[in-house]
């Protein structure tokens, strides 16, 4: 157990002697920055390793229009979605990526809920990432000529064995192997450049078969208009060819910057993000009309079929075919590698995004703050996709592409309001048409092909409720991170420190003299305290109660003269007076504090929920339960009194 929970052992070794809420475990993200061309290699993993199934996806998907249909996806490409993420990397350049941007819209709850859907999508994305890529590299397996005859009808347990070597890595202590990546990445170029370069060179040997290519489209299509219509048509059914992009934000935090950069705003990293953003795009789009050209016109259509030579591994196919087994084995243990690699890059994806929401909201168990639990529930999850799409690349492509759709589409409403707010209008209204463009290739993906928002919609019930339930048995905890006091307050806790250290809890509505002197009368009354003793009221006003951990500011104020009074604000009283409570305690050498309240009027159950979602409730009780949470010894735990 110590092994699998190693990350919170450190990062509470690190932060010991420490009250507050413990930092998510981050040692998976602490890594040495690099170039960024060497950063893109680790973002190619997932994004050039599509070119592994992207041609016989097109094919399928448009037929002899392939070609034609991926121009209108480079078009897309480079003057969509690269605009817009270029702009993400502005405006979010900590490696949160556009739903950090869409977080600050949406305060409070509705926010929470929005940021929990975008996850479920963005968890889609990199899981199915995790299944399809290993899929396929068992695809290239089993239609190996020099394998099939042993390796044919268990690609179901090759694709398995292959997403458990994946979690294996993890399970040891993986850290993004970015030299590895760029040798992966450089020999799958290059061996993609041989087979685009004897493709044309077949092409150029033969160009009957390029007339007959433009002939049999004629004849199908009839004149240019209906083909570029068809084209537009069918381009939602290529959008994996977009994928890549959110990831390329993601691992921003490993790109070397300026020794000048600040933390705000690292104008080196930004930089150096565009160029990873801009010639990832432009490679990739070379590629992607290339090959989707050399597939259509020199392999036939039925050999994409389901079960035919050329499904899922068109270019491999070509290899073979042109270059012999020698050459052909070498580019599918290529095209495996990187393929199997991709689902790396796709898991640090999900490890480094889950820690910057889900436990800062209080919406992950404490275990999940830890790696290696998360890496078995994320490999748990991928053995149920990939049984429940039968390792299927061709199933489980319009899961992928809804996962990456909905995630560019948010980043280009990011991008609008941003630039709307920027007063750049012309670039807001540019990024409208580009987010117009990006919603309605979503929208046709998931009428098309409606088992990707199926399974988004899976992912985001199952965070949700997880999340809930997290949120509901951390309720007690602290949740406070730190606690600051100004002078005049921090001089109200050491005047204390001579005698009695009493506060009294009161509501921040009222602050006239007459409510201050009942409330002191009250108090002594009921509880039997002479009159010379002293007391500090103590208010606490409820800002978003969305928030789980929250940095207590507690000011100290002399009102009508007579009345200390300390404020604070946080996302809920109890837990926030339960921490100061124990910093008060902490400041005055062990001496145990009293504060004193009166019971809430209403009914238990509905106090409760109050107290969960609004951050108010039945406050003695519940400060008196978290205070036992926080400090099991009573000899030693600040005293609460109600009456």
């Amino acid at each position: 157990m110590s092994w699998l929970l190693e990350d919170i052992e450190q990062a509470t070794q690190s932060g010991s002697g420490s009250r507050s809420a413990p930092a998510p475990a981050e040692s998976h993200e602490q890594h040495d920055k690099q170039v960024w061309w060497k950063v893109m290699c680790l973002t190619g993993l997932d994004y050039f390793s599509t070119l592994g199934y992207q041609p016989g996806i097109a094919a399928l998907a448009a037929g002899l229009l392939s070609p034609l249909a991926t121009v209108v996806l480079v078009v897309v490409t480079l003057l969509g979605a690269l605009p817009v993420y270029r702009r993400v990397a502005e405006e979010s350049p900590r490696g949160a990526g556009s739903i950090a941007m869409l977080e600050k819209l949406m305060p409070s709850w509705r926010g929470k809920l929005f940021v929990l859907a975008l996850l479920g999508f963005a968890a889609t994305d990199f899981l199915i990432t995790i299944t399809l890529s290993a899929a396929d590299g068992a695809a290239h397996l089993v239609e190996n000529p020099g394998l099939s005859g042993f390796l044919h009808g268990h690609q179901m347990l090759i694709t398995l064995i292959l997403v458990a070597m994946l979690g294996g890595v993890f399970l040891k202590g993986f850290t993004e192997a970015i030299g590895l990546a760029v040798w992966l990445v450089g020999a799958y170029l290059l061996l993609n450049v041989v087979v685009v370069c004897v493709g044309l060179w077949k092409l150029l040997q033969a160009p009957h078969l390029t007339v007959h290519w433009a002939d049999a489209l004629t004849l199908q299509h009839g004149n240019p208009a209906v083909m570029v219509g068809l084209a537009l048509l069918s381009f939602p059914k290529l959008a994996l060819g977009l994928s890549g992009f959110e990831t390329g934000v993601a691992v921003m935090p490993h790109i070397k910057g300026d020794p000048t950069d600040v933390e705000a705003k690292p104008a080196g990293t930004i930089r150096g993000t565009k160029k990873l953003l801009t010639t990832a795009a432009v490679i990739m789009s070379v590629f992607l009309i290339t090959t989707s050209f050399i597939t259509t016109v020199l392999i036939p259509q039925s050999a994409f079929q389901d079960g035919g030579p050329a499904n899922g591994r068109a270019l491999a196919y070509l290899a073979h075919l042109y270059l012999g087994p020698v050459f052909g084995t070498c580019y599918d243990f290529s095209t495996i590698a990187i393929l199997w690699f991709a689902g790396a890059s796709a898991m640090a994806g999900l490890l480094n995004l889950m820690p910057k929401y889900l436990p800062r909201y209080g919406m992950a168990p404490h275990w999940a703050r830890a790696m290696r639990p998360m890496v078995i529930v994320f490999i748990v999850i991928a053995f149920v996709v990939t049984w429940l799409f039968d390792a299927n690349v061709d199933a489980q492509s319009g899961a992928y592409a809804t996962g990456v759709l909905v995630l560019i589409s948010s980043a280009a409403v990011a991008v609008t309001i941003a630039a709307w707010r920027a007063r750049q209008r012309n670039r807001a209204w540019l990024f409208g048409v580009i987010a117009a463009i990006f919603f309605y290739t979503t929208v046709a993906n998931v009428i098309e092909r409606p088992d990707g928002v199926k399974i988004g919609a899976c992912f985001i019930a199952g965070i949700i409720l997880v999340s809930m339930l997290s949120r509901l048995v951390r309720a007690f905890e602290l949740r406070v991170t730190d606690v600051v006091l100004d002078d005049l307050a921090a001089g109200f806790v050491r005047d204390l420190a001579r005698r009695r250290v009493q506060f009294i809890a009161v509501k921040p509505e009222h602050d006239s003299a007459a409510v201050y002197r009942d409330k002191l009368e009250q108090i002594r009354d009921d509880h039997g305290r002479p009159d010379g003793e002293d007391f500090v009221f103590v208010e606490v006003s409820v800002g978003d109660p969305s928030d789980f951990e929250t940095e207590l500011n507690i000011r100290g104020e002399i009102r009508h003269g007579r009345y200390r009074v300390l404020t604070l604000q946080s996302s809920t009283i109890a837990n926030a007076l339960a921490a100061f409570l124990l910093d008060v305690r902490d400041r005055t050498d062990g001496r145990r504090p009293h504060i004193y309240f009166d019971w809430t009027e209403g009914n238990p159950i509905s106090q409760l929920l109050r107290f969960l979602f609004l951050g108010q409730g039945e406050v003695a009780p519940l400060t008196r339960e978290v205070l036992r949470e926080a400090e099991p010894n009573r000899a030693t735990r600040p005293k609460v009194h109600v009456g």
